[in-house]
């Protein structure tokens, strides 16, 4: 039983830094393929890693570890071993990676700005997604980031924010305002591409209803949507009556089906429909074990009642 979990375990930490591998080369090819051919930059480390190349031509994956050294430094003595072995691991990575792919740059698939400009924010986006949903780090600002966040309570954009808006402004002082506005506009593409990705493309709506004929609305549920359904107990504030709520996950397309199936049991019933970024359990996605938000999944969500 115990090697069983130890090799269970195992298989998922070698998953997990498979996913973090694939992550970091898709990010540096992006950025070896898109953005170094149009003189662009990113964010954090690697885009004052980039500043250099362009002035000295010293490579940027070297740049880039060296200047994580400091800040790798800074997380183990203030945040902690645990914290830091990981982002060791994705900032090494990353910035082998960035030096391996160096000669992507002569295959640049675009010439026009403007597209560089998407897709370069797209696939980079695609690879910093996939780092950081496997809940890795490639290093740079987050770090400093991180740091700042616990010990003087700011808020993590904001910080990351500021420190690229100065690599922007020396930017602009550097290589005038048109590559400055460029990377921009990639880094807001960037940044959407890896909220969309951590958050997961498995879309759903979590419905909320309240009515006196709980478990009709529950059955026809179940018989008609093959839906797991939950019972949530409530009580009203203003009249302090107790009553059950009925909770659900459904996908996008049965949203209407619920609603009639609602509205035949109990037109007076009240509904709320919210948006639900990801689901995940039976008879929609698999958890993801590498995935932190996916500790406080309900145990219950999809019981049959």
């Amino acid at each position: 039983m115990m090697h069983h979990l130890h090799m269970r375990v195992l298989g998922h930490r070698i998953m997990r830094y498979a996913g973090m591998a694939l992550g970091c080369f898709i990010a540096s090819s992006a950025i070896n393929l898109f953005l170094i051919p149009a003189h662009l930059l990113t964010g954090g480390a690697t885009g004052i890693a980039m500043i250099v190349y362009y002035l000295f031509g010293l490579p940027i994956g070297l740049q880039t570890f060296i200047y994580n050294i400091p800040l790798l430094f800074m997380a183990w003595k203030l945040m902690g071993p645990s914290y830091t072995v990981d982002i060791i691991i994705g900032t090494a990575i990353f910035s082998c990676f960035l030096d391996l792919t160096r000669s992507f740059n002569a295959y640049a698939p675009v010439n026009d700005m403007m597209l560089t400009t998407v897709y370069g924010g797209v696939f980079a986006g695609l690879g910093y997604g996939l780092v950081f949903r496997m809940n890795g780090s490639t290093g740079g600002f987050d770090i400093l980031a991180a740091i700042v966040r616990k010990y003087y309570d700011l808020h993590m954009g904001g910080v990351l924010f500021s420190l690229n808006c100065l690599i922007m402004l020396v930017a602009a002082f550097l290589f005038g305002m048109a590559p400055a506005m460029f990377t921009l506009l990639y880094m807001f593409i960037n940044a959407t591409v890896v909220d969309k990705i951590i958050a997961g493309f498995n879309h759903r709506k979590a419905v909320l209803i309240v009515s006196d004929k709980y478990k009709e609305i529950a059955e026809s549920i179940i018989d008609e949507m093959h839906r797991g359904v939950t019972f949530l107990h409530g009580q009203g504030a203003y009249t302090r009556r107790e009553r059950n709520l009925v909770f659900v996950a459904v996908g996008t397309t049965q949203v209407g089906k619920l609603k009639m199936i609602v509205h035949s049991v109990d037109p007076h019933a009240f509904v709320i429909i919210m948006a639900a970024n990801e689901v995940m359990g039976r008879g929609f996605g698999r958890i993801n074990q590498n995935d932190p938000s996916a500790a406080d999944d309900l145990d219950d969500g999809n019981e049959r009642k």
